[in-house]
C-alpha cells in the first residue's frame, strides 16, 4: 500500500484550525457582546451600555438588586427581531457540525498517517470533512453579517420595560462577538478549502503497489534456484578448473 503520511501536512494544519474555529465560535455563541448599546439615562444603566447578545441582555446597575442585571432572550420572545432568533438556531447548528467536522477530520488524518490496510473510503472522509467546515463557516458567518448590519442601520428592539432598556439606543456599536465570530468563520472556510484541495483523494486507492523485491535490511534480494530439468535430465557443465588442468 502506498505511504501517504507525507501528503497530508496541510490537511494537519486544517485539522488543527479547524479545531480552533470550532472553539471561537462556541466562544461567540456563548458571549453577550453582540450589540453595545450606548443609552443617555444612567439611572438604571449606570455604565451607560448594554451588552445585547443572542441569548441574554446584560448590563450593570447599582439600583436592581444585582449588580449584572441580565435577563434570558428567547426564541418565543415576539419583541425580538428576527436576526436573533435565527441567530440562536445558526450558531447552535455551527457548534453541532463543527463537532462532527473536527471528529470526521480526526479520522482523515489517522486513515493517512496510521492505516495501510483499508483506506477505500479516504475520499469519501476527506470530503465530508471539508463539506462540514465549509457548511459550519456558513452558519455561523450568517447570522454574524445579519446582526452586524443591524447595527451599523441602528435598527431598534421593542423591550418590555422589565428588561429596563430603552426602545432605541443612542448609538450601537459592534461587539467583540461578531468580530471573534467572523474571524472563526474565515478559519473554519479555509479548514474546509484545505480538505477539499486533498489531491490523492481524487484517486482511486483500490491499485496496490507492487511487491518490493528488495530486502531493507541488506539490499537486494539475490534469486538463487536450483539447476532446471529439462526432460528429467539434469543440466550441468564442466567446471573450468578441472578442464584446465588436464590440458596442462
Amino acid at each position: 500500500m502506498m505511504y501517504l503520511a507525507h501528503t497530508a501536512h496541510l490537511q494537519f494544519l486544517g485539522l488543527a484550525t479547524g479545531f480552533l474555529a470550532w472553539i471561537l465560535t462556541m466562544s461567540t455563541a456563548g458571549l453577550n457582546e453582540w450589540r453595545l448599546w450606548y443609552v443617555d439615562d444612567v439611572s438604571v444603566i449606570n455604565s451607560g451600555v448594554a451588552w445585547v447578545g443572542i441569548w441574554r441582555v446584560c448590563f450593570y446597575t447599582h439600583v436592581l438588586p444585582q449588580m449584572e442585571f441580565c435577563p434570558r432572550l428567547s426564541m418565543s420572545d415576539s419583541f425580538l427581531p428576527v436576526e436573533i432568533p435565527v441567530a440562536q438556531v445558526l450558531m447552535a447548528l455551527a457548534m453541532i457540525c463543527g463537532l462532527a467536522g473536527n471528529i470526521s477530520g480526526a479520522v482523515a488524518m489517522r486513515m493517512v498517517y496510521f492505516t495501510v490496510v483499508d483506506r477505500r473510503n479516504i475520499r469519501l472522509v476527506f470530503i465530508l470533512t471539508g463539506i462540514l467546515y465549509l457548511f459550519t463557516g456558513s452558519c455561523s458567518l450568517v447570522p454574524l453579517v445579519w446582526n452586524m448590519n443591524s447595527v451599523l442601520i441602528n435598527s431598534t428592539i421593542d423591550f418590555p420595560p422589565e428588561f429596563h432598556l430603552p426602545v432605541a439606543p443612542v448609538r450601537q456599536q459592534v461587539g467583540t462577538a461578531i468580530v471573534v465570530g467572523i474571524f472563526a468563520s474565515i478559519l473554519m472556510f479555509i479548514s474546509g478549502l484545505l480538505f477539499l484541495s486533498y489531491k490523492y483523494a481524487r484517486h482511486t486507492l483500490r491499485s496496490v503497489a507492487p511487491r518490493s523485491t528488495s530486502n531493507p535490511l541488506r539490499g537486494p534480494w539475490t534469486v538463487t534456484t536450483m539447476a532446471q530439468r529439462s526432460n528429467g535430465v539434469n543440466q550441468s557443465s564442466d567446471n573450468p578448473s578441472f578442464l584446465s588442468e588436464e590440458v596442462s
